[in-house]
């Protein structure tokens, strides 16, 4: 191969590489809806004709399964051991959203061998080129492992709640993103909210300390008021945009999924998302 095949072929890869957009879903503490939102967030993204996939990153807490309906036997851990292939893990949900579950596994990302690592990150970057959009669930709190899948995102969603504490954590969680020069788009989704007002004026509270402390633009992603139709859907494992689909509040999540799909540039970074994240544990 010569030089200017050797080009092309990397401008190709790159281009396959950057096609796929990033979301991951976080927040400072847990309680907060997290997981509702990026089950249901997937699903009305998925109704717009793209190929999305749902990575639970919730380390040793994650409850995708139960919200999708889906019985997981495997997870990341066997994919790293080499006792299965990832495409054996990925788990067939609702409106075709695929999921996969990482288990304990990204907590051995640190004690793999360079073989596994690099077979991992393989079938991972395969995976991601043939995506059109990837969630990241990931943990509650500002830990490492957290703050790598957020760091490594085009678009980085932090859920909130009316509640002092969860405001206070969730501008925690936008400071420690500036901290670490996240370069991505930075959203704040208020959920829980008695009314749209309520959940403006908080939305404007965290942006306008953030812009004044932080010098950091952070966006409004969407607002989710109160209601009873949530808890309803995890009791009966739907997802509550399939259980409901003419309450206010699939209304509400879609017009968030709307509003993400308007801004759809994939930022234009060097390696894939798995591979960045892969590379922050070593």
């Amino acid at each position: 191969m010569n030089c200017k095949d050797a080009k092309y072929l990397e401008s190709v890869m790159s281009a396959q590489s950057q096609k796929t957009r990033v979301i991951a879903i976080t927040s400072g503490k847990g309680g907060v809806g997290k997981t509702n939102i990026a089950a249901n967030l997937a699903i009305c993204l998925a109704a717009s004709n793209k190929k999305v996939v749902l990575f639970d990153a919730d380390l040793g807490l994650g409850n995708i399964d139960v919200i999708m309906n889906i019985n997981s036997r495997y997870n990341l851990t066997q994919v790293i051991s080499g006792q299965k292939e990832l495409h054996e893990i990925i788990n067939i949900a609702h409106a075709g959203v695929d999921v996969i579950c990482a288990g304990s596994g990204i907590a051995e990302l640190a004690n793999i061998n360079q073989f596994q690592l690099q077979r991992l990150i393989d079938e991972l970057e395969e995976l991601e080129n043939n995506t059109d959009i990837l969630i990241i669930d990931t943990g509650a709190g500002i830990s490492n492992t957290v703050m790598n899948f957020c760091t490594a995102a085009d678009n980085v969603l932090v859920v909130t709640t009316p509640e002092p504490t969860a405001m206070t954590d969730a501008y925690a969680m936008i400071k420690v993103l500036a901290a670490r020069n996240f370069d991505g788009r930075i959203s704040l989704v208020v959920n829980m909210a008695n009314s749209i007002p309520e959940g403006k004026r908080i939305y404007r509270q965290v942006a306008d300390v953030a812009m004044r402390f932080l010098n950091l633009p952070v966006y409004e992603a969407g607002i989710i008021c109160k209601n009873d139709q949530v808890t309803k859907s995890v009791k009966s494992r739907k997802p509550v945009v399939l259980n409901y689909p003419k309450a206010k509040v699939t209304s509400e999540i879609a017009a968030m999924a709307a509003r993400l799909s308007r801004n759809q540039t994939p930022m234009k970074k060097k390696n894939s998302f798995f591979k960045r994240v892969v590379n922050c544990f070593f």
